[in-house]
């Protein structure tokens, strides 16, 4: 059972790849945009300390692909960005990422049930990386209205 909350947030700067993809392609693309990322955190001497974000920007899918990041410029493709400021509906999935989707169902029907509508932006805040899928945390966040 995944509880749902709903905060303001402020926004959280990002270092991305944005992209432009299908839901379809989007397990193919996902890996190599994160990997760009990394690389250009390790060419600028960061090997950790950056969680991995998803940013879903609507339904084409619009993408950024990244991690949580402040600081300066990394090198291209990556670009600055911001995880959205706002009203949030939010929930934290436990386990192995396969049972991600149940995650973002529970806070799409907690919000229709207490009648907040979604306005396109979600995104995914990862925590550390396990290798017991049990230990696995994500945070899956909607913006609302």
């Amino acid at each position: 059972m995944h509880e749902v909350t709903v905060t303001t947030m402020a926004a959280r700067p990002t270092a991305v790849v944005p992209a432009v993809t299908t839901w379809g392609e989007f397990p193919r693309v996902w890996k190599g945009l994160l990997d760009q990322v990394w690389a250009a955190l390790h060419a600028a001497g960061i090997t950790r300390g950056c969680p991995n974000v998803m940013l879903y920007l609507d339904n084409v899918p619009h993408v950024e692909i990244g991690v949580l990041y402040d600081g300066p410029p990394l090198a291209e493709p990556v670009v600055a960005s911001e995880l959205p400021a706002g009203r949030v509906a939010s929930t934290v999935h436990r386990g192995p990422y396969s049972g991600l989707g149940a995650a973002h169902d529970a806070v799409k029907t907690w919000c229709a049930r207490h009648g907040l509508a979604t306005t396109g932006p979600r995104w995914e805040v990862y925590g550390p990386h396990h290798d017991d899928p049990a230990r696995l945390e994500v945070e899956v966040c909607y913006l609302t209205e």
